[in-house]
């Protein structure tokens, strides 16, 4: 988990310091960025969590409806955090200032931490998985929470920057770049202690298989709100999806 925790840290910070060393970078660009991630995010969940999740339910109906309440949980952590985590950068717009900053990282926070018990060993899904000798590899998911939360983090920079000062600015970062790797140590910790047992595990993991399909979708729509066909960011949909692929099945 040391080379996670790296990963997932490092993600973070480095694409969150962009915001003070590319100042301009271009929205079109940040929009295809948001759609590969959300194409892969999407993709993975299907291909990969959900298949693994039912697998290993011992009640399927039970498992869908934790992961339809984790989508609706999802839409509720939306509120605290005004979307950012799907690319949102519009704090500073709507009059909220250093008084929002508080409830946007609670609810990133939240977020963030829930999708860190994914990459968590001993846990559910490769118990199962490889009870019936079918394992996926753990590292599709990884790369999908990195590509989800580098968007993220560089969208909740560009916000706080606005807002605060660059060391405030850093200090709030850097709480969000630790979050991931603490659901995971958290999930990872509880499991191997006995203290949430593999019920608990695939309950917590439904909720998070429903926050992803919530913002996954949420990018697709938002990328073409007028429902027009643009060429650049279905081909940068049908590249994610290639990816994913190729990481899951081929890797």
């Amino acid at each position: 988990m040391g080379l996670n925790f790296i990963l997932l840290f490092l993600t973070a910070m480095i694409a969150g310091s962009l915001v003070f060393f590319a100042p301009n970078f271009k929205d079109k660009y940040f929009k295809l960025v948001l759609v590969f991630a959300g194409s892969y995010l999407f993709s993975i969940t299907i291909i990969h969590i959900i298949p693994e999740l039912f697998s290993s339910a011992t009640d399927a109906s039970k498992m869908g409806l934790y992961i339809l309440i984790g989508f609706l949980f999802q839409q509720i952590l939306e509120f605290l955090s005004s979307g950012i985590e799907h690319g949102h950068i519009h704090l500073h717009h709507h009059g909220h200032g250093k008084s929002g900053v508080l409830t946007v990282m609670l609810g990133l926070f939240i977020h963030s931490f829930l999708e860190g018990t994914l990459l968590s060993h001993g846990t559910l899904i490769e118990d199962v998985s490889s009870s019936v000798g079918h394992v996926h590899s753990g590292k599709s998911v990884l790369l999908g929470i990195i590509m989800h939360k580098g968007p993220a983090a560089f969208a909740l920079a560009a916000v706080l920057s606005s807002v605060m000062s660059k060391k405030w600015t850093l200090i709030l970062l850097t709480l969000f770049a630790l979050s991931s790797p603490l659901g995971m140590f958290s999930s990872s910790f509880l499991f191997q202690n006995d203290l949430i047992g593999k019920e608990g595990i695939g309950i917590l993991y439904g909720l998070v298989a429903g926050g992803f399909l919530h913002i996954s979708t949420t990018i697709f729509f938002e990328s073409s709100p007028h429902h027009k066909l643009q060429i650049s960011k279905l081909m940068v949909s049908f590249l994610a999806a290639g990816l994913a692929i190729i990481s899951e099945f081929l890797l």
